[in-house]
């Protein structure tokens, strides 16, 4: 059986990606590119799952969606008309979510199930454009409310196993940037935000690019007082950060591969095991 990769991917600003935004450009081309090959999607290597990580659900203890057909959540506002009627019409999978909370348990780690959330723009916007068959099933999973990079990635670890059942794992966020306020107070444009980002960027990409796994973790434990880090994810509102410490714990010994998309101006890694 192939053994499912892990990729950590940037899912954009809103509805954005999916209506062609010339700021999303990149990041819909590889959506819709890099990643369907990484996945091996219409290959006979194709996942049999996905257990997407999405930034845009926080919880006490990780949730795990349930159902066999969730309803889309569209949690954004603002947006065209027709941003609230896109479908996206993969299967959930119930037995696919036992497997994920028995993963946890048999790590120590707490899970409660969720029949009823729909899927977050995190989870459907990203698969609109990596498989629009929507023929393969998906299982959202909360991030923590404690933001705790330690718990994060132990719980990245508990899933592993679940890669060589052929169950890929997705992290849904913008791990490289998400101070939204910057972006509109022209701060990203400046030359001091640039090399502070750029910085930033490249001790992160050392991070994770770490081919031991524990020396990773050690790593990201201390993200927070890397040089910036304020600047680039506010204090307390790291969620867009979460999923790719849950990655980096899912990943296991192995070195990560990855390229950049500009957002906006500013450049977003993608990150990925396979």
């Amino acid at each position: 059986m192939a053994r499912a990769p892990v990729i950590c991917v940037t899912h954009g600003g809103g509805p954005m990606p999916i209506l062609n935004d010339p700021s999303q450009k990149d990041i819909t081309l590889s959506l819709s590119t890099q990643v369907p090959r990484i996945l091996k999607l219409g290959a006979p290597e194709a996942p049999k799952a996905i257990v997407l990580i999405t930034a845009h659900w926080e919880t006490e203890l990780v949730t795990i969606s349930n159902g066999s057909k969730p309803d889309l959540y569209y949690d954004y506002g603002g947006f065209p008309a027709e941003t609230y009627k896109l479908i996206y019409n993969a299967p959930g999978s119930p037995k696919v979510a036992n497997a994920v909370a028995e993963a946890l348990k048999t790590a120590g780690l707490k899970s409660v199930m969720d029949s009823k959330r729909g899927w977050d723009h995190g989870v459907f916007i990203p698969l609109l454009l990596i498989n629009p068959a929507a023929d393969v099933p998906i299982v959202q999973v909360s991030v923590l409310r404690s933001q705790s990079p330690s718990d994060l990635f132990a719980m990245g670890r508990a899933l592993a196993p679940l890669r060589e059942q052929n169950i890929a794992i997705i992290g849904s966020g913008s791990a490289s940037f998400h101070h939204v306020s910057s972006y509109f107070n022209g701060r990203v444009n400046t030359p001091s935000f640039q090399r502070m980002q750029k910085q930033w960027g490249t001790t992160l990409e050392q991070t994770i690019g770490m081919p031991q796994a524990d020396q990773r973790e050690e790593s990201l434990l201390a993200w927070k007082q890397w040089e910036g880090s304020a600047q680039i994810h506010p204090r307390g509102a790291a969620e867009h950060f979460s999923p790719l410490v849950v990655c980096a714990g899912a990943a296991g010994d192995g070195v990560a591969k990855g390229w950049d998309d500009l957002m906006m101006g500013v450049p977003m890694r993608t990150f990925y095991w396979d």
